[in-house]
């Protein structure tokens, strides 16, 4: 018989990255990068929860997801240079001075 876990983790995993390419650039134009300490915390958490998942499968998903939301994190404020760089567009209507 065939195991399509792996395959199915694999599958999970690359829309988990693409998922996390949208937001880091949505959530840098709407509000900044200086959000990346509490999204950073909210992956940790994510991963932290894996640890304690009833199933395997719920385990990896969790912790495939949270290290996508780690790795987000750090990526923000490569995207706020991204931004000034002149490769995305910049929030006219936010404040400079949200970035951190």
């Amino acid at each position: 018989m065939v195991n399509l876990t792996g395959l199915y983790l694999g599958i999970f995993m690359l829309f988990s990255i693409g998922f996390g390419f949208l937001w880091v650039v949505r959530l840098e134009y709407a509000l900044g990068s200086g959000m990346w300490r509490i999204v950073l915390v909210i992956g940790l958490l994510i991963c932290l929860g894996s640890l304690f998942a009833p199933s395997f499968g719920l385990s990896a998903v969790l912790g495939i997801f949270g290290g996508s939301v780690v790795w987000g994190a750090t990526e923000l404020p490569a995207q706020a240079e991204r931004v000034q760089h002149g490769l995305f567009p910049a929030n006219p209507g936010r404040k400079s001075g949200g970035d951190a």
